[in-house]
C-alpha cells in the first residue's frame, strides 16, 4: 500500500514487468496527469513509490495526486520514445513539459490542396486542412514585410473572390491592369499557370530564390525579343524587388544547408527555446517556445522539445543542431528518423556553420528571454505582485514607484564607464537612462567608479534632466558595491531617504538573490520555483539586473571600438600621436574625418598635403569610418 496524506492505493510494484515500456499515472477522477517512459518499467515506478521519493517539486507534486497508474509494455527503447510522445500528445498530461507557442504570432498559410490556392493568415496550422503549407510563424512587423515583398514579386490575388465560383461574375481589379494579379477571376488562366505562381510562392518562403531568379529572367529576356517591353519592365521590377530580398538576407551559409537549429537558454524561472530553420542556405523560419523552468535538467528538457515537437512538423530537414548532448541519443535520433522519412542527423556542432548556427539560435533564445523578463509577466497584476513582493523582502514601509540600478563596465584599465537606468512602477523607462564616462578613478577600482557615478548623478539630483529622487537603489553587485553606495547616500545626507540594495548573481552569471547593506541575503531563484510572488519579483530583478548590465557593456564597447579606430590612424604612413591628436581637435570625430576631402584634411595643424591624401586614401579605400 502506499500512501501520501493525499490518495492510498496498491501499487503492487512486483507484478511490474522489468520491460521498457510507457506508464501513465492518473488521479482520483482516472485522468492521465503524467506520461513517462523507462527502459526498465518496475525501476522506475519504484523510484516514485518509495518511502522517501526522489525528485523536484513538479515530481513530487504530481506523485501526491497520483491514485493509480498503468502502462503499456513495448519491445524497445525506441518503441517507447514513439508511444510515449503520441501519448503526451493525446492526453495533454498536467505533469508533463507541454509545449506553448506564442499564440501572437501568425503564420502563412498557402492552401495548396485546393484546384485555386489562397494565402491567408492565420494563428496556428489546422490539421484538418490536409495538403496545405505554412510558414513562419512571424512576427507581425515580419509578415507584413514578407507580403510586402511578395506582391511586389508575384502577380497574387488579393481580394476575397472565391475561385472558381466567382469567375467572370466581375470586371477586373486595378491590380489586373497593372501587372500585380494574373486575373485568374477573368477566367483566361489556366488553372496549371495560377498554380505555378502559388508554387513560387511557396519557393519563396522556402527560401528557394534562385529557381525564382532563373524563371523571371528569362521571361523578362522573352518579352524584350518580343518587343513587349512594357511586359519586360514589369518582370525587371519584380526581379529586381527579389534581388532586394535576398540582399537583405544577411546570414548566407553554404547553399546545400537544410538545417534547423534548437537554441536554449533559461533565466528568472524562465525557459526559450529558440528553433531556426535554414533550408537552402538561408534562415527561412524561427519558432519561440516558453517553458516554466521546474529545476528539470537540459538534457530532460531537449528531449521533451524534441519528441513532441517533431511528430507534427511540416517538414524535418536531414540534420538538427543542439547545443545540449543527449543521453539517449541515439534512440530520440533513430525515432525522429522514423517520422521524418528519412535519415536525420543529431548533434552538437563544435565548429563552423554549424556552431554559427546553433550560436545565432542560442542568442535569439537569449534575448527572448530577455525581454520576456523585462515584461515581468503577462499582466500588470504581475507587475503590482511583483513591487509589493519587493517591498515586502526588503521592509520598505510602501512600494517602490522609481527603482534606479547601476553597474560599472570597463575593459582592463581603458574604456571605464558607468550605466543607470531606472524603472518606474515596475517598467523600465528609457527615456529616464543616463551613462557616464568615469573622469577621476585611475586604474581598475570598480567601487571608487561606481562611488564617482553616484556623486555626479546626485549633484543633478531634483533637475529636468535626472527627474526626481528615486525611491530604491539596486546595484549590480554584492555587499561591496552596496556599502560603496551607501557611503556616497550617507555623505550627501540621503542615506535615511533612499533605500538599498544589491542585486548577486550565482555561478553561471546569473541572478540568484538580493543583498541587503545588513548583510542580510534574500534567495529568489530557488523560492521562485514554489512561490508565484517570489517568481514574479525573481523576474522583476533579473530584468533590472539584465538591463542595466547591457546598457553598461554597451556603452563600454562603443567607448573601445570608438579607442581602437582613434589609435588605428596611427597605422597611415606619416601620422604618429602627435598628428593624431591634431586631427582628432579638429574633426571631433572619425566620421567627420571620414566624411572630409583632402583639401579639408590638410587644413588640420600638422598635416601636409601628402599626409591628407594618405588619410583620404585610408577611408575612401578601406571603407573604414
Amino acid at each position: 500500500m502506499i500512501g501520501d496524506g493525499t490518495s492510498t492505493f496498491d501499487a503492487r510494484l512486483d507484478i511490474v514487468p522489468t520491460d521498457p515500456g510507457v506508464y501513465l499515472m492518473k488521479d482520483a477522477s482516472d485522468s492521465v496527469i503524467y506520461v513517462g517512459k523507462a527502459k526498465n518499467l518496475r525501476n522506475r515506478l519504484r523510484s516514485y513509490f518509495c518511502k522517501n521519493p526522489q525528485g523536484n517539486a513538479k515530481v513530487l507534486a504530481m506523485i501526491s495526486h497520483v491514485a493509480d497508474f498503468e502502462y503499456v509494455v513495448v519491445g524497445s527503447e525506441l518503441e517507447a520514445l514513439l508511444l510515449e510522445s503520441n501519448l503526451i500528445k493525446r492526453y495533454q498530461p498536467h505533469y508533463n513539459i507541454l509545449l506553448r507557442d506564442d499564440k501572437g504570432y501568425p503564420y502563412v498559410c498557402i492552401t495548396m490542396q485546393e484546384e485555386y490556392p489562397r494565402i491567408m493568415k492565420v494563428f496556428r496550422p489546422d490539421k484538418n486542412m490536409k495538403g496545405a503549407k505554412y510558414y513562419g510563424p512571424f512576427l507581425s512587423g515580419d509578415l507584413f514585410r514578407a507580403l510586402q515583398a511578395l506582391r511586389d514579386i508575384f502577380p497574387t490575388k488579393t481580394c476575397r473572390k472565391v475561385l472558381p465560383r466567382d469567375i467572370g461574375k466581375e470586371r477586373a481589379c486595378l491590380n489586373y491592369h497593372i501587372g500585380r494579379c494574373v486575373g485568374p477571376c477573368q477566367g483566361g488562366v489556366a488553372v496549371e499557370e495560377y498554380r505555378a505562381v502559388m508554387e513560387n510562392i511557396c519557393r519563396f518562403f522556402e527560401g528557394k530564390y534562385d529557381g525564382i531568379v532563373r524563371d523571371l529572367e528569362s521571361q523578362m529576356n522573352e518579352a524584350a525579343e518580343a518587343l513587349d517591353f512594357e511586359k519586360a519592365a514589369i518582370y525587371r521590377d519584380r526581379l529586381s524587388a527579389l534581388k532586394k530580398v535576398m540582399a537583405d538576407q544577411n546570414v548566407s551559409f553554404p547553399r546545400e544547408s537544410d538545417r534547423d537549429a534548437i537554441g536554449f537558454y533559461r533565466d528568472a524561472g524562465e525557459i526559450c527555446f529558440r528553433k531556426l530553420e535554414l533550408r537552402g542556405g538561408r534562415i527561412i523560419g524561427s519558432s519561440t517556445y516558453f517553458l516554466k523552468d521546474e529545476g528539470e535538467t537540459e538534457d530532460a528538457l531537449l528531449e521533451a522539445f524534441l519528441m513532441q515537437y517533431y511528430p507534427s512538423a511540416p517538414e524535418i530537414p536531414k540534420e538538427i543542431l543542439t547545443a545540449i548532448p543527449l543521453e539517449n541519443h541515439d534512440s530520440i535520433e533513430e525515432a525522429i528518423c522514423e517520422m521524418a522519412g528519412h535519415k536525420v542527423s543529431l548533434h552538437v556542432p563544435q565548429r563552423g556553420d554549424g556552431m554559427r548556427l546553433l550560436d545565432m539560435a542560442n542568442a535569439n533564445a537569449k534575448e527572448s528571454v530577455r525581454r520576456r523578463i523585462l515584461r515581468v509577466g503577462a499582466s500588470n497584476q504581475s507587475v503590482t505582485t511583483a513591487l509589493e513582493k519587493l517591498a515586502s523582502v526588503l521592509q520598505l514601509p510602501e512600494v517602490p514607484v522609481r527603482i534606479e540600478s547601476y553597474d560599472i563596465s570597463n575593459l582592463g584599465n581603458d574604456d571605464r564607464c558607468g550605466g543607470m537606468v531606472v524603472f518606474t512602477d515596475g517598467r523600465p523607462d528609457k527615456q529616464a537612462y543616463r551613462l557616464f564616462k568615469i573622469k577621476t578613478v585611475e586604474g581598475q577600482d570598480d567601487y571608487a567608479s561606481m562611488r564617482e557615478v553616484l556623486t555626479r548623478r546626485f549633484a543633478h539630483m531634483g533637475d529636468d534632466k535626472f527627474a526626481k529622487m528615486p525611491d530604491l537603489i539596486l546595484a549590480d553587485g554584492g555587499l561591496g558595491q552596496v556599502n560603496a553606495i551607501y557611503g556616497v547616500l550617507e555623505e550627501l545626507g540621503l542615506a535615511d531617504k533612499i533605500h538599498l540594495a544589491g542585486m548577486v548573481k550565482d555561478r553561471k552569471h546569473r541572478t540568484n538573490g538580493l543583498v541587503t547593506r545588513d548583510g542580510i541575503d534574500v534567495p529568489l531563484a530557488e523560492e521562485a520555483r514554489e512561490d508565484e510572488e517570489m517568481l514574479a519579483l525573481f523576474r522583476l530583478v533579473t530584468g533590472v539586473q539584465n538591463e542595466v548590465h547591457r546598457f553598461a557593456i554597451s556603452y563600454q564597447r562603443k567607448l573601445s571600438k570608438k579607442r581602437n579606430l582613434t589609435y588605428k590612424l596611427e597605422t597611415i604612413p606619416g601620422i604618429g600621436e602627435a598628428k593624431r591628436k591634431s586631427l582628432m581637435k579638429h574633426f571631433g570625430s572619425i566620421k567627420a574625418m571620414s566624411e572630409a576631402t583632402v583639401e579639408e584634411l590638410a587644413q588640420a595643424e600638422r598635416i601636409t598635403q601628402k599626409d591628407a591624401e594618405a588619410l583620404y586614401n585610408h577611408f575612401h579605400q578601406s571603407g573604414e569610418e
